[in-house]
């Protein structure tokens, strides 16, 4: 299973791709993830990509693809992967088609998770996460047993500057103007799924296993 999970900030790719983590058992592939895991492990793409992070800027997709390409090349990817946060530019889509190519991986279903933005403002405005261990709550649909306090570890909750209101609006902005045109891009190649993110968490799971079954 070779899963590209879509959608705008607050649609609960999350949530899903943590259920298809335990179904599939194929790791969860942020690029997140791969910026941090590459400073980390200091290789050369991570420290050029740590100098644009320290400043604050963009790390430019000469950098980020090779972290992607480096990324998916490795032994646990080889039988599957959920990929989340890249491609966000249809440069980047081609470049991953590119990297696949290169691999001998064909995506298996490009899964975008579909919610409109008001929802989506009031979804990500009442999320806190715990400054221990990273677990994440929502004031209305899914409050910590105790008001600011983690219900796994009994760290503090805190609001992300990303998830605030102004800041939250700019990014669904951004993805309209940059990542939405994916859509388009990925139907042409007929491996897109879309998929109602409205629905209760464990139907919005149903239907995207489902799909992706149906393409195995």
């Amino acid at each position: 299973m070779y899963i590209l999970l879509m959608g705008p900030p607050g649609a609960g790719k999350g949530t899903q791709a943590e259920k298809l983590i335990d179904a599939y058992k194929i790791p969860h592939i942020s690029t997140g993830d791969m910026f941090r895991a590459a400073v980390s492990q200091g290789t050369e793409l991570g420290k050029e990509a740590k100098k644009y992070m320290d400043a604050g800027g963009l790390v430019p997709d000469v950098v980020t693809i090779g972290i992607v390409r480096e990324g998916l090349a490795k032994p646990e990817c080889a039988k599957g992967f959920i990929l989340d946060g890249f491609p966000r530019t249809q440069e980047q889509a081609v470049a991953l088609d590119g990297i696949l190519k290169d691999l001998g991986i064909k995506l298996t279903g490009v899964v975008n998770i579909e919610v409109p933005d008001k929802d989506l403002v009031d979804r990500v405005t009442g999320r806190r996460i715990c400054k221990k261990c990273g677990a994440t709550y929502h004031i209305t649909f899914n409050p910590p047993k105790v008001e600011g306090i983690c219900d796994k570890c009994g760290g503090d909750l805190y609001q992300r500057d990303d998830d605030k209101a102004e800041t939250v609006k700019n990014r669904l902005a951004a993805y309209h103007s940059q990542t939405e045109p994916l859509i388009s891009y990925y139907k042409k190649q007929g491996i897109y799924i879309n998929i109602d993110g409205t629905q209760p968490i464990d139907k919005v799971y149903s239907a995207v296993k489902s799909s992706l079954d149906s393409r195995k």
